[in-house]
């Protein structure tokens, strides 16, 4: 199963950046061996050999496999710009929080009598900073997806199923089968 909160979050960072990525993989290879601070530990984070970083550096290798180029640009994006993304983090947690657009199965347990049968919504719903630094630091602190889903489940059941608290107080909510999920901040 892909790592879709993980990924979305990620992903939510990038309208907050000034500049783009470097485009070329030899200009991308560069500011991975700037991070990592050696070729070797590019090579390991990339799965490929030190001398196929040197050539990558030197522009002797100018167009990676398909697959090392998803690799590459992976990498370099999830590096790209950590002080711009830590502001725009900052901010949703503090202040703006987050919107989430998701379609999933929500299943229920709640009072007898009622339906607990899942199926597919589709919810656009704001979430409130307090969600948004929750799974900020879930993320950061290495945690796995099931963390993630069970934060974001919860975000929903409060604000959306449970409207903050009005309505439906013993219901407990379900997030399964994630078609897709999309973050904004």
């Amino acid at each position: 199963m892909p790592d879709d909160i993980s990924e979305s979050l990620s992903k939510a960072d990038e309208p907050h950046f000034t500049r783009p990525i470097p485009k070329s993989a030899g200009a991308q290879v560069r500011f991975l061996v700037k991070q990592l601070k050696s070729t070797k530990a590019v090579a390991a984070a990339l799965g490929i050999s030190q001398r196929t970083v040197e050539r990558y550096v030197k522009n002797q290798i100018k167009q990676p496999k398909p697959e090392l180029a998803a690799r590459l640009e992976a990498e370099v994006r999830r590096r790209w710009q950590p002080l711009v993304r830590k502001r725009a983090r900052d901010r949703a947690a503090r202040t703006t929080g987050l919107v989430i657009e998701t379609r999933a199965r929500f299943g229920f347990t709640s009072a007898p009598g009622t339906t607990d049968d899942g199926r597919m919504r589709r919810i656009t719903q704001h979430l409130p900073p307090e969600y948004a630094n929750r799974l900020f630091a879930a993320q950061e602190a290495g945690a796995t997806e099931a963390q993630l889903r069970h934060i974001t489940a919860e975000a929903l059941q409060e604000i959306y199923f449970k409207d903050n608290g009005a309505r439906a107080t013993s219901l407990l909510v379900e997030f399964t089968d994630i078609d897709y999920v999309d973050f904004a901040f």
